[in-house]
């Protein structure tokens, strides 16, 4: 038999399954690697405007209204029944295990370790990254952008530049009003709830909880402000030239910042919150 026939002869389905198994897997990590290389190429050309000093000052005054001011009431009601839920939770486990007066420091510990950089951050992907992608696919699907680069305007420090500074100031700032809106929301339900407290919620806060902890929380929020900005604005540039591609862009980059944000938050968790 000759050597062709041999070989296509041990052919199995299972080896066309296993064949198209690994075609794919191998296609889905070069477009990955394909995406994370653009994001950086994105990032690198961003940050050198930046350091040239290309900040157009109104449009950043413009998105930080946009981001923050907009993004402040999702982010505080968020924040609030979460801390509303997380505390009585916490009060009924406790409870339980007899050390009911630490609750009020529990709340406190998770909101500005994990639940107030990262929720607000998912907020505001939500809310403003999504709006990043959509303006600006809508902005390329109409030649908008084209028209800057023929006026000698660069698309980056129009666009990218001050949605980038904006987010990095912004998400900080509503990650740490998320922290103190998710505490004051226990404190709400300590109220309600005969396992906790109030006077012993807030008293045992002070004591236990870090100022590196609140900090750490915040600087958190700086990288994933920093990844909601990048993706939405990369989503909005590589958006095609179709109506229907602005939404599955917008789509896109609100489940591509969610990904970012918890894998860039364990990174983050390891390299802030060291071991004792």
């Amino acid at each position: 038999m000759p050597l062709h026939g041999l070989l296509t002869s041990k052919i199995t389905p299972v080896t066309h399954l296993m064949a198209a198994l690994l075609s794919s897997l191998g296609g889905r990590v070069l477009r990955f690697l394909d995406f994370f290389g653009q994001l950086t190429q994105l990032m690198l050309v961003t940050l050198g405007e930046i350091l040239r000093g290309a900040i157009p000052g109104r449009l950043v005054v413009d998105q930080v209204a946009s981001i923050g001011y907009n993004s402040l009431p999702v982010a505080a009601v968020t924040m609030l029944f979460s801390g509303m839920v997380f505390a009585y939770h916490t009060a009924t486990r406790a409870a339980q295990a007899g050390i009911g007066d630490l609750v009020g420091w529990l709340v406190a510990e998770t909101m500005c370790r994990e639940l107030g950089p990262a929720m607000v951050s998912i907020v505001v992907s939500a809310r403003a990254g999504s709006a990043m992608a959509a303006e600006i696919g809508t902005m390329k699907v109409t030649e908008q952008i084209d028209a800057l680069r023929a006026m000698a305007v660069s698309p980056i420090v129009y666009l990218v530049v001050p949605r980038l500074i904006a987010c990095v100031l912004m998400v900080p700032a509503l990650a740490f009003l998320g922290d103190i809106i998710g505490v004051g929301g226990g404190y709400i339900m300590s109220a309600f709830t005969p396992q906790i407290n109030p006077h012993t919620y807030l008293a045992n806060i002070p004591g236990h909880l870090a100022p590196w902890t609140i900090g750490a929380g915040v600087i958190k929020a700086v990288f994933f402000g920093f990844i909601i900005a990048i993706v939405g604005c990369h989503q909005g540039l590589t958006c095609r030239e179709a109506s229907e591609e602005v939404g599955r862009a917008t789509t896109r980059s609100v489940v591509f910042c969610i990904m970012l944000i918890y894998a860039a938050d364990l990174v983050l968790t390891k390299a802030l919150y060291p071991p004792a």
